[in-house]
């Protein structure tokens, strides 16, 4: 006796839900999408932030050990839900835990023990890295070169070369250590809650619009422009999962394989990118010193540098070991865990022997400090015309430099 068959119309919207939920988003499409999120957040004032909001997480674990008061962290800080940039953090974690379970791709993931250690280690040189920087590969990379600063470009320099040497050391690792190398037994998940997977992902992003509508129509500003946050990190969240978006790739892959498909990615967003956020300043929208950290270009090369390695040995960047977190990586969560931890401690120690805290004295067009300042394309070089062309020539090196590569493998350390 022959099973009957689902309707026509069952199996059109069964293979729309794979093609949707379940195959991989192309990494050009889901960079494209991430910047209409991100101008959607600049037309409200906003901007796309990470490290200020794990750094908030540090904050609150150094008050706990007691140690907020050496560093000079101040006792009353603001909530994890009422940060901006915390919530924002939160909200991405949510939206690539729902992308995972509707595409039946959550799963709990146990590393060997010897990835405990990398993700420690791992996670401290991102904190450090990105208190130098002024943000990670987010707010020290992506955000200034958005936003026509060199000093983006500064750190994206040191990315490159810290992404080859963390390389070179984790190969190296691998040939010399054998301790906690071998895998732990899979976690095991019942099949009665894999099969409903589609379901609670369905509930989850229910909840978290419920949630943003609730905030909407509260009746007050602070939670009115929070439900827009709210909605923007679980958008991202989703979207770099579902795209496997990741900027850690996008400095690592060149290096280990030569594919240069997400390298490529985010040129191809900031190339989009530059002109309309250009235009976003020119019709004064959003002021662009707010998303460029004073440290061209001491900090932002050195913070590049270390947060490079650490990104490698941690295994991703911070947006990325977001997204992973919410996919079930343990590894991440603990490299995250550091990554805050030590980012509270670096920028309070930072800031307590004045190496990054603000120079009173020069505050008339930008911040200066001891690893240096906020450097805006447009002021230094007098016009948007010279600044885009500087913005765009370094974009089409890059691309050069990824599509000789992909062709000659000239680069691979493998």
């Amino acid at each position: 006796m022959s099973l009957a068959k689902s309707p026509r119309w069952v199996d059109g919207l069964r293979s729309d839900y794979e093609k949707l939920f379940v195959e991989k988003w192309s990494s050009y499409m889901g960079a494209v999408l991430l910047l209409l999120v991100i101008l959607g957040l600049m037309v409200n004032g906003l901007v796309w932030w990470i490290f200020a909001g794990v750094r908030l997480w540090g904050d609150w674990l150094n008050n706990l050990i007691g140690m907020g008061p050496v560093l000079g962290i101040p006792r009353e800080l603001d909530s994890f839900w009422m940060h901006r940039m915390s919530l924002m953090n939160i909200t991405l974690v949510l939206g690539a835990f729902c992308a995972a379970l509707l595409s039946r791709q959550f799963a709990p993931n146990r590393p060997p023990k010897l990835e405990y250690v990398w993700a420690a280690l791992g996670g401290t040189l991102m904190g450090v890295g990105a208190a130098l920087a002024g943000g990670c590969t987010t707010g020290g990379f992506f955000n200034p070169v958005l936003h026509s600063s060199p000093a983006g470009w500064a750190m994206w320099a040191g990315l490159l070369a810290g992404a080859a040497i963390g390389f070179k050391l984790l190969m190296w690792t691998l040939e010399n250590v054998e301790w906690g190398t071998r895998p732990p037994a899979a976690v095991q998940i019942p099949e009665s809650i894999t099969r409903r997977y589609p379901l609670i992902g369905l509930l989850v992003a229910l909840l978290v619009l419920s949630w943003a509508g609730t905030w909407l129509y509260a009746g007050t500003e602070p939670l009115a422009s929070r439900a827009l946050i709210v909605l923007a990190g679980f958008a991202i969240g989703f979207i770099m999962h579902r795209s496997r978006l990741c900027f850690a790739r996008a400095f690592r892959e060149p290096f280990v394989t030569a594919e240069g498909e997400m390298t490529k990615a985010v040129i191809l967003v900031l190339a989009i990118g530059i002109p309309l956020v250009a235009l976003l300043f020119q019709k004064k929208i959003i002021d662009p010193y707010i998303a460029i950290p004073a440290t061209f270009w001491i900090g932002s090369l050195l913070g590049g540098l270390i947060f490079g390695i650490g990104m490698v040995f941690a295994g991703g960047c911070a947006s990325g070991a977001l997204w992973r977190m919410g996919e079930g990586h343990i590894k991440l969560w603990i490299s995250m865990l550091f990554f805050a931890w030590m980012g509270s401690t670096a920028s309070a120690l930072l800031k307590k022997y004045q190496i990054t805290s603000i120079d009173e004295s020069n505050l008339d067009t930008f911040e200066r400090t001891a690893v240096g300042f906020q450097a805006y394309l447009p002021d230094m070089l007098s016009g948007w015309g010279p600044a885009l062309l500087v913005s765009s020539g370094l974009l089409l090196l890059w691309y050069a430099l990824v599509r000789y590569n992909e062709s000659t493998e000239k680069f691979t350390l493998m």
